[in-house]
């Protein structure tokens, strides 16, 4: 699995999650996220591994020290993609490298 795919699969996988979770008050939130999550992976999915964002997500150590495992953000990370509300898909992830690099 390619570096842009392991990304969207995990995109996807959260997105799933906040469908899955029902909460009465959340105003349709949980929805929303997790239709911005979908639009992520898709962005995503279509980049190649040499694109920039993808390069400064391993950069961060999103894909382990060697750069070939499968994407994992981190504490951090994941914190950012569960309360991530929306906007252009290459502001999650342009956001991604800069709070993981914050946090250590």
């Amino acid at each position: 699995m390619s570096r842009s795919e392991s990304l969207a699969a995990y995109l996807r996988a959260q997105a799933r999650r906040l469908l899955d979770r029902v909460e009465s008050n959340d105003g349709g939130r949980n929805a929303r996220s997790a239709l911005a999550l979908f639009d992520a992976a898709a962005y995503a999915a279509s980049l190649p591994d040499d694109d920039p964002l993808i390069l400064l997500l391993d950069e961060a150590g999103c894909y382990g020290p060697l750069g070939c495992e499968d994407f994992d953000p981190g504490e951090t990370g994941v914190r950012l993609i569960r309360d991530w509300q929306g906007g252009e898909p290459h502001e999650l992830l342009l956001a991604l490298p800069a709070a993981i690099t914050a946090s250590a």
